[in-house]
């Protein structure tokens, strides 16, 4: 009896990796080997980097919270302390944007925390 291979599947399979490595330079693009590879490390590149991203927005809001405690004389850290103690609960994002974009708003805040 022949041999029976499922070449519509297998060909799929490799299509299916080819159209994620599109945009790859050179044989990482059209190697199905090599593809394969480039795929596996860049999916695991996204699965970390999806984690990293929530890091580095909060060091984002901590420098321009930073920053715009600064003009009033105050230390983050010092800060986030006089927050906590006067039981006032906003986290970080909405900080860093009050001190972005509504520069009064924000001075409210570090005047009743001083």
């Amino acid at each position: 009896m022949p041999r029976s291979v499922n070449a519509v599947a297998s060909r799929t399979r490799r299509k299916k990796v080819l159209k994620q490595t599109k945009g790859n330079f050179g044989s990482r693009r059209n190697v199905f080997t090599v593809a394969k590879n480039t795929l596996d490390k860049g999916l695991g590149y996204a699965y970390r980097d999806r984690k990293d991203k929530k890091g580095q927005f909060r060091a984002l809001w901590i420098q321009r919270i930073n920053a715009g405690v600064r003009q009033y004389d105050m230390s983050y850290s010092e800060f986030i302390g006089k927050l906590s103690k006067h039981g006032i609960a906003l986290n970080r994002k909405t900080l860093a944007d009050l001190a972005m974009n509504h520069p009064e708003a924000f001075k409210a805040i570090v005047e009743k925390v001083k």
